[in-house]
């Protein structure tokens, strides 16, 4: 029998998981899909199958997979958990086993079990294959069609180590560049960097040190360079050992952002210190010359997680907001310049992926309207490492998109209504030599009232318009992280 889950604010309201698989197989829609639109969205994030045993965070759950085909104007749902290794092994003792946030709590017959960790934070098509990430492990592989797990899925072998949750696929030549963070051990300075080819073959590992052990949650590419941020949420062993944050905020360190042309070898990385800040996601970068520009969503100092001296974080520099860096490499003392661009709190920016690593027009976040705390509250979200006091589980998640337009400096924002709150935007052209910024905006709105979820459709060039189209759930889809989308055949 499955004990209760503990009173925990990333465990109630719509954090707390879902802890179902279900099929429907036509949802009812308000409005109209287009016909042509002709797709399967794909969403990833963490749904703990069983109660937590110890301290937990919600990036610690189990991942949960939801699937909405799209065609002839209907939507059909399924939602799967990853069945990794860990999965199947808590399943069979119908309890937790592996706990990532407090080791202490691990059974001590699962202590060597590492296999594809949670599988809970992205999912991508590449080269046939369907893959659940965790910037921990390597990549799990799931078929798009019923979402049944294959298992862990290294590259015929050649990928060893962790993987990010944040590759990039190059849309010029359908290369899939990657990486990995703490490569050498637990919270080291280690890390990689993978080159995957189009047919999905690994042409390339190369490792090299960081300059400090960091949780590096994403990179940025352009079609000439790699760009590797490390930032100052510090990794720590003597602090994993020790019961407190293995990650923290250290902000005497600066952020150090490694620059590579595509073809060097690391060893040709140039670093390029600047303030301490924290990035959790990149807008997109490009090279422009001998210069390269990067917009991205800049917080003050690392979001849901505690200083690394046991204070609580300040939760008025817990908001992003959208920034621009850039470098000119040919400068003969170059310095990394910034610029804010936006004032209203977001995060989680996409772009129209067809012009990933080159110069582009549009970007869309989620943003807080009104209360520009409510995206990250630090507080909240850090309440497993002092002591669970603070309660209330829905004080996070974003209640509003926004489109920022790069070539005229135009904001144009959508606010949801009463409490309901919007997770990632996934941009989806209108078709494959459509314009840049024509198509459709794809996101999951929690419904806070009816307590379920709709998958919203929106005219990506109208966003303040609203949605044209709801897919509507009888349940609902808990606060999770990322998804892409790919072609349906036929």
């Amino acid at each position: 029998m499955t004990a209760p889950f503990p009173d925990h604010p990333q465990l109630k309201g719509n954090y707390a998981p879902l802890r179902m698989e279900c099929d429907l197989e036509d949802m009812v829609v308000r409005g109209r899909i287009p016909p042509d639109l002709n797709i399967t969205l794909y969403r990833n994030g963490p749904d703990p199958q069983y109660p937590p045993q110890g301290r937990h965070h919600w990036f610690a759950g189990d991942g949960m997979v939801h699937m909405f085909h799209i065609r002839n104007g209907r939507a059909r749902y399924r939602n799967r958990w990853a069945r990794t290794v860990k999965w199947n092994l808590e399943r069979t003792a119908g309890r937790v086993m592996i706990n990532y946030v407090d080791p202490g709590h691990t059974d001590p017959s699962a202590a060597d079990i590492d296999e594809d960790g949670l599988a809970n934070t992205n999912i991508v098509w590449h080269a046939g294959k369907l893959l659940a990430l965790e910037e921990d492990h390597a990549p799990f592989e799931m078929d798009p069609v019923t979402l049944a797990g294959r298992g862990a899925w290294r590259f015929d072998g050649k990928l060893v180590g962790p993987m990010t949750a944040h590759p990039k696929i190059d849309p010029k030549t359908g290369q899939m560049l990657s990486y990995g963070y703490m490569v050498d051990g637990p919270f080291g300075a280690g890390m990689s960097f993978h080159e995957i080819d189009a047919a999905g073959k690994l042409t390339r590992l190369d490792r090299f040190q960081a300059p400090y052990p960091s949780m590096v949650h994403d990179f940025i590419t352009t079609d000439t360079h790699i760009i590797f941020p490390i930032y100052p949420l510090t990794g720590s062993l003597d602090r994993a050992r020790q019961g407190q944050p293995p990650f923290a905020w250290e902000p005497q360190k600066p952020t150090c952002i490694g620059i590579m042309r595509r073809n060097d070898e690391v060893g040709q990385i140039r670093w390029f210190e600047t303030d301490p800040c924290y990035v959790f996601h990149h807008m997109n970068a490009y090279s422009q010359g001998s210069r390269i520009v990067a917009h991205v969503m800049r917080f003050e100092e690392a979001p849901l997680f505690p200083h690394a001296d046991g204070s609580e974080p300040d939760p008025e520099k817990a908001s992003a907001r959208l920034f621009e860096w850039s470098i000119d490499l040919d400068d003969p003392k170059p310095a990394v310049a910034w610029r804010q661009l936006d004032d209203l709190s977001g995060d989680f920016p996409r772009l129209d992926e067809r012009f990933a690593g080159l110069r582009y027009r549009h970007g869309y976040y989620c943003a807080s309207v009104e209360n520009p705390l409510a995206g990250f509250d630090a507080i909240e979200h850090i309440a497993s490492w002092f002591g669970d006091q603070i309660q209330g589980g829905d004080g996070g998640g974003f209640n509003a998109l926004a489109h920022y337009d790069f070539a005229s400096g135009a904001r144009t924002v959508y606010k949801l209504p009463k409490q309901d709150k919007t997770s990632e935007a996934v941009f989806v052209p209108k078709s494959t030599d459509a314009p840049e910024g024509q198509g459709y905006l794809l996101s999951v709105i929690y419904r806070a009232s009816e307590h379920r979820s709709d998958l919203a459709f929106f005219d990506a060039e109208h966003l303040d318009r609203g949605p044209f189209a709801l897919a509507q759930l009888p349940h609902r889809i808990p606060f999770g992280f990322h998804g892409n989308w790919r072609y349906n055949e036929g």
